[in-house]
């Protein structure tokens, strides 16, 4: 069985950038990619709000400076999706493609989280050429026309407020008659003039061409059918991260999410970190990502001189 000192499990940015970190401090990281090599940015087209890149720079570009860098300083990439997870006692043990075991002093969780989708064809077609989930990461690209936004909570709201102050118009489609965000948020999105909220519709297709998104059809509860012209097509439903083989063992949050001691990326167990989206439900950029990846790493190297 292989040993190492520190496990990095995800390549989103926490994780090459934990990695980064890890291999100058002299860990010998070893940094499993995962089931999406590169993380969500691998499906985004142009990225603008990453510093240092003052033209910006395509997701998969981004992404690829990064794993470079990691590579540079000594960071063991590998292909492989981390099935199984024992952290009851250190050396840690995670199964690697439900076969290769390998016993680590250290691991950094860093397996991000999925944006939920409808899970329709057409939204999948459309996904980076105006089909998107987080508007904060693409909503610029969208200024001055007009968008949709799919889901009812807190998220759904505060994505369509957010693009209210770039868009034209931004239309809000709840399938229930009601909105399921708090108080605050709902009187927010109703205020604001150029959302339109349209209650008691689901989205039956992203419309569009090879240039991309050019609307979208909807189907009202009472069997109406609504075809709206949107450049722009945001879903807002929830993201689930990506724990399940940790579940039972590293403290999670009721969504899933892992819990940290604030101000660290420590878990609940010694020895274990958690960077990125898998530990983050409030900010998901890549940026913040790419901090906590430098925290975990550090945190990291500081638990392990002081064993």
């Amino acid at each position: 069985m292989e040993k190492i000192k520190c496990l990095i499990i995800g390549s989103g940015p926490a994780g090459f950038t934990a990695a980064i970190y890890a291999s100058r401090a002299g860990l010998a990281p070893v940094l499993y990619e995962g089931l999406e090599p590169g993380g969500q940015l691998v499906s985004t087209t142009e990225v603008e709000n990453f510093p240092g890149y003052p033209e910006g720079v395509l997701g998969n570009e981004l992404m690829n400076d990064l794993k470079q860098q990691a590579a540079r300083f000594g960071t063991d990439i590998r292909y492989g999706v981390a099935t199984a997870a024992d952290l009851s006692a250190r050396p840690f043990r995670i199964t690697i493609d439900g076969q290769q075991e390998i016993e680590s002093d250290t691991v950094i969780i860093a397996t991000g989280a999925t944006a939920r989708y409808l899970g329709l064809p057409s939204e999948q077609r459309f996904r980076g050429m105006g089909v998107s989930a987080c508007a904060t990461c693409d909503g610029f690209f969208y200024k001055g026309k007009d968008v949709a936004v799919v889901g009812g909570g807190d998220t759904a709201c505060e994505e369509a407020v957010y693009l209210a102050s770039l868009c034209r118009k931004v239309y809000l489609i709840v399938r229930k008659n009601y909105l399921r965000a708090s108080k605050a948020m709902q009187e927010k999105a109703m205020r604001t003039e150029n959302i339109e909220i349209l209650f008691e519709f689901n989205t039956e297709e992203v419309l569009g061409d090879d240039t991309g998104v050019t609307g979208v059809r909807l189907r009202g509860n009472d069997g109406s059918q609504l075809t709206l012209d949107i450049a722009g097509f945001f879903v807002a439903i929830g993201h689930k991260p990506n724990t399940e083989i940790f579940e039972g063992q590293v403290e999670l949050d009721a969504n899933g999410y892992i819990r940290t001691v604030p101000g660290s990326s420590r878990t609940n167990i010694e020895g274990v970190f958690a960077a990125g989206d898998v530990q983050d439900p409030t900010y998901r950029q890549a940026i913040t990502a790419a901090g906590s990846g430098c925290m975990a790493a550090i945190d990291c190297e500081r638990y392990l001189l002081s064993l």
